[in-house]
């Protein structure tokens, strides 16, 4: 939004003019009109959209991110977790549909956590992750982006 501002601007200014030797003339006060535009637009932040979320799944949103940013999880493996934390069923699955997850992803980060504490076949890698909740699909694609 534009505003067009008129600004009055009294410079009064009284200044002594001296000359070399010493002597000099004072300047009459002035009055300066200075007309300036002024733009100023709306703040464009980006707020966070408004939802329908109850404090429950908000915080089971965010917990879901922690849990993944610490280690890999599978969808069901990470409901248990929630509900675990004391988040009801609803809130924990919420939590998990809605944490930004790429379960594919998860399933190679939690292979990989597996191959570096611990060997296995690769059929036996893929069982233990279905093991952990991921699908047989899941299992293979972690099995795959960890050379087997």
């Amino acid at each position: 939004m534009k505003k067009r501002m008129l600004v009055m601007a009294l410079a009064l200014s009284a200044s002594v003019a001296f000359g070399a030797c010493g002597g000099g003339t004072a300047e009459e006060p002035t009055t300066e009109v200075v007309e300036s535009t002024e733009t100023t637009e709306e703040a464009t932040t980006e707020a966070e959209p408004e939802t329908n979320e109850t404090m429950g799944q908000k915080n089971a949103v965010r917990k879901a991110k922690d849990y993944l940013a610490f280690t890999g999880f599978s969808h069901s493996g990470l409901i248990e977790q929630l509900e675990f934390e004391g988040f009801s069923t609803e809130e924990a699955t919420y939590g998990a549909d809605n944490c930004g997850a790429d379960w594919n992803e998860q399933a190679a980060i939690k292979a990989e956590e597996y191959l570096n504490t611990m060997s296995f076949s690769r059929d036996g890698l893929i069982e233990q992750l279905e093991f952990e909740g991921f699908t047989a699909e899941q299992a293979e694609y972690g099995a795959t982006a960890v050379g087997y």
